[in-house]
């Protein structure tokens, strides 16, 4: 059996969750909970998460900090480890800025690099070393499918979520031999704090919820991708196959 047919069950230890107080994290988090997972919660804000916790008392276990905190992630597996074995982990955490070419800050840049990429290596490091000295383990890498080319509006966002869906790749070419499932989630857009920013239309559009459901099924089902909608990201894979020129063309007359 191929190290992607292998689902992790609640039996086999314990839940972990970045960026899990709001959003998409929020609503795994609840999901996984329902489903009889103990379910350790990551963000910056202690309160959101306590606020969390008492919505599934002794089942959602509040593991504050930031993810750019390398030292910091590194404990909190360090704890989780020493109640139960990691069976699951989600490194969910990431930002999103909206930024055009005439808008272009290497500061804001920096943060999404920080966040998106850097804090989900930083997850990874003790996960991986834990899993891998296992033999067992689930991890997945909360992508998006504006990693398959680059998004108006989005440039550093794109090269975060690309940069991850390929970290994903490659990491799996040496994973499928240690025992340990590795999965990268694509979405597309999803009702959140962050993309409320957006000044576009955004085509099938999203509640966290629905995609919540959508990526804990993946979870439970063999394969490496979880991709959500698939209709969106067929479109997207589709024009980012055309030659660059026609896909500029194609850009700008949807009004990018």
């Amino acid at each position: 059996m191929s190290v992607f047919d292998q689902i992790a069950r609640p039996a086999d230890g314990h839940a972990w969750i970045t960026g899990g107080s709001a959003g998409i994290g929020r609503a795994v988090t609840l999901r996984l909970v329902d489903r009889g997972w103990t379910v350790h919660v990551t963000a910056r804000d202690p309160e959101a998460l306590e606020a969390l916790a008492a919505e599934r008392p002794g089942r959602i276990i509040p593991r504050p900090g930031d993810v750019t905190d390398r030292a910091r992630m590194a404990e909190i597996v360090e704890q989780i480890e020493a109640e139960a074995p990691l069976a699951l982990v989600l490194l969910n955490a990431g930002v999103y800025k909206p930024m055009k070419a005439q808008e272009f800050d290497a500061a804001v840049a920096r943060l999404m690099f920080d966040v998106n990429l850097g804090g989900v290596a930083n997850g990874l490091d003790p996960v991986l070393k834990a899993m891998i000295a296992r033999g067992k383990g689930h991890v997945a890498l909360t992508a998006s499918v504006a990693g398959y080319g680059g998004l108006p509006e989005a440039c550093a966002y794109s090269a975060t979520k690309a940069g991850l869906i390929a970290m994903a790749e490659s990491l799996a070419l040496d994973l499928v031999e240690l025992g340990v499932r590795i999965s990268v989630v694509n979405p597309g857009f999803v009702e959140t704090e962050a993309t409320k920013v957006n000044d576009f239309e955004m085509p099938f559009l999203m509640q966290p919820g629905e995609a919540a459901d959508r990526i804990v099924a993946g979870l439970e089902r063999p394969g490496f991708e979880i991709v959500f909608p698939r209709r969106f990201a067929w479109f997207l894979r589709a024009l980012n196959a055309l030659p660059n020129r026609w896909k500029f063309k194609a850009w700008k007359k949807m009004g990018a």
